[in-house]
């Protein structure tokens, strides 16, 4: 039997003390490897040595591009959709004129149409949006009134056909003391179809395979949420309509003069003095109807960040009736659903910067090693960031234990260094 008591360099004790250090790493997401993940709000990266030991990890800080789009076909907020009600009829009003009755022909052919509204994607500021919308709903009911008439079945209307430009009757402005969108038409009557098919999600095979994955929002439904209304139908009323109903409940918001609405805090377009709808054919009334409540065009408020092995922070989710929540009082919020949560306080296009996350990930005992993170950033909804061509960065703060040796050593001599030995 050998005897290995015998050592020359026998072990040094582990004196169970520790050194607290503090790592950063600097990550930025021009670094990952673009032909895997051209997507920069999700990707994989290596980092530039092991971390061991790890007790807690921070977002130290970040610098992200402002630059998402508050209205897109991922958000489900391009489109929305109206009726006419009541149609301007020059014989009604002892008028002879081709191109009126053209509209009018036209218009009626189908009474029961549902026009469909679609803005271009992108970040409206209010009188952006006003001006939009004026022109695009404006531009389908010109659309319907071509097709007809340059139908060859409807060769009684060339005159009108030749006259014919575009039609203008709707105008659209933003009151910005209220800070509502008003919607007017210069003859004809109309209700905006808040209850339209069109905003069934699951019916839109386009939409569903945009946001299969994403939660429910029953918040932001469709364009018309952000323009401030309801689920409910909105009816545009003449203005003897408004006092004899006293709709809406906000009836005194409503400034009437001479029969048509106007905003007395100033012009609203070229000079008006607050007077932006008139009569657009003879005789005919003006309608109109304010949103019931304020624009809301901010965008997301926050993003969230993921990183694999790190997440840390619990999360709602949006609750729905189903056989789950109705059988059972479990919460259908995520555990440990992401690392940190960043504010986005800017607006595009600009950039924004912060530091000090409030949140650790800590470990206990301490975590053996990290050297590859896998990190996604996305909104509530669980939809990816869009940075587009913009790059980002971040700094993580790694602490780290360091094992301390059991090597102490005393001096007995200030004078005489020779004399210096082992505490052991």
């Amino acid at each position: 039997m050998s005897n290995n008591l015998f050592n020359n360099h026998p072990l040094i004790p582990n004196s169970n003390n520790y050194s607290y250090e503090q790592k950063f790493v600097s990550i930025h997401s021009e670094d990952r490897d673009i032909a895997k993940y051209p997507n920069s709000a999700l990707f994989e990266i290596e980092l530039p040595q092991d971390y061991l030991n790890i007790v807690s990890v921070r977002l130290s800080s970040w610098s992200f591009p402002a630059n998402y789009n508050v209205f897109s076909v991922f958000n489900f907020n391009l489109s929305m959709t109206f009726k006419f009600t009541n149609l301007y009829n020059p014989g009604e009003h002892a008028t002879h004129d081709p191109l009126l009755e053209g509209i009018f022909a036209a218009l009626y052919s189908d009474p029961n149409k549902e026009y469909i509204v679609t803005i271009q994607p992108g970040f409206y500021n209010p009188d952006q949006m006003a001006t939009e919308l004026t022109n695009r709903f404006n531009e389908s009911v010109t659309n319907t009134i071509s097709e007809f008439l340059n139908d060859p079945a409807n060769a009684a209307y060339a005159q009108a056909k030749s006259l014919f430009t575009n039609y203008n009757r709707f105008v659209i402005v933003y009151n910005e003391v209220s800070q509502k969108l008003w919607f007017g038409n210069g003859a004809d009557q109309f209700v905006i179809t808040t209850d339209s098919f069109l905003f069934v999600r699951d019916a839109l095979l386009e939409s569903s395979c945009y946001r299969k994955r994403l939660l429910p929002d029953f918040s932001a439904w469709g364009l018309p949420s952000y323009l401030g209304f309801t689920r409910c139908p909105a009816y545009a009323l003449s203005a003897s309509e408004y006092v004899k109903t006293g709709e809406p409940d906000n009836n005194e918001n409503i400034n009437i003069e001479n029969n048509v609405p106007r905003f007395y805090y100033g012009d609203v377009n070229n000079s008006d003095d607050g007077f932006w709808l008139l009569p657009m054919a003879p005789g005919a009334t003006v309608y109109f109807l304010q949103a019931p409540l304020k624009i809301s065009f901010m965008g997301p408020a926050y993003m969230y960040m993921e990183i694999d092995g790190l997440n840390c922070i619990d999360e709602t989710s949006p609750w729905n009736y189903s056989q789950f929540t109705s059988q059972t009082n479990i919460t259908n919020g995520v555990v440990k659903s992401s690392f940190a949560k960043i504010a986005i306080p800017t607006t595009p296009i600009s950039q924004f910067f912060d530091t000090s996350s409030v949140s650790y990930k800590c470990f206990n005992p301490p975590a053996e090693r990290i050297r590859r993170l896998k990190l996604k950033l996305r909104y509530h909804n669980g939809q990816l960031v869009d940075f587009g061509q913009f790059e980002y960065s971040f700094m993580l703060e790694i602490n780290t234990l360091r094992n301390q040796m059991d090597n102490g050593y005393g001096i007995t001599s200030a004078v005489n260094l020779g004399q210096i030995r082992s505490l052991k």
